[in-house]
């Protein structure tokens, strides 16, 4: 009897953890909403409709301490709730999910290997790399055909980019010289406030929510 009672454990366990990881990518899904609806601004550098804010930072902090599956649900479930509202014909938030899944997937799979402080650190530069490099892809090759679709031109869009700098001519130039720094330092201070939430926060998180 005594076996089968200690046998039962693990399964009660797994399921309180289970909940508390889904409550907590939750409360991350709607913070980040919140902060890309009511703290998104223009950066005087780039084109009007390339903003920037703060809510890749709660998907970060989602992916370190409980893996990348729950920075990614952060992610995909802010954008699906954005989509209600899209004035992009959701081609912005899709752009927003590859680029959020590109931070917090290396991010989360580094940091999530150990509890060292470190590796949560190492790990969300790297998301922060990967992302800037992935958006030129995803921007080059899918993000931008499918404005032009809808009435967004690559003429129109270099347009834009021209009127900051006058010296670009190619849609290649333009994401090298706007979109591939901007959106670099967009994922750095994400990952600076993440780090910095974490390592105050590090000792709840790893008796609470990251696995033995």
């Amino acid at each position: 009897m005594e076996t089968t009672k200690n046998s039962n454990l693990p399964a009660k366990h797994n399921k309180y953890f289970d909940v508390r990881r889904l409550v907590f990518t939750a409360l991350m899904a709607a913070l980040s909403y919140l902060l890309a609806q009511f703290l998104e601004f223009n950066i005087p550098i780039m084109p009007s409709f390339i903003k920037f804010d703060f809510s890749d930072t709660p998907a970060l902090i989602a992916a370190v301490t409980m893996g990348p599956v729950s920075g990614i649900c952060v992610c995909l479930i802010k954008n699906l709730i954005g989509c209600i509202t899209s004035s992009t014909a959701c081609i912005g938030e899709l752009s927003n999910f590859i680029l959020g899944a590109a931070l917090v997937l290396p991010a989360g799979i580094i940091s999530h290997s150990s509890k060292k402080f470190s590796r949560a650190v190492v790990g969300c530069l790297v998301g922060a790399a990967v992302m800037a490099a992935f958006g030129f892809v995803s921007n080059y090759f899918l993000i931008y055909p499918l404005y032009a679709n809808v009435g967004w031109s690559t003429e129109v869009i270099i347009g834009l980019y021209q009127k900051i700098n006058p010296n670009v001519n190619t849609l290649a130039e333009c994401l090298l010289i706007f979109n591939v720094p901007f959106t670099f330092v967009k994922g750095l201070i994400a990952a600076i406030f993440s780090v910095l939430l974490y390592k105050r926060l590090r000792p709840i998180f790893n008796s609470m929510y990251r696995e033995k």
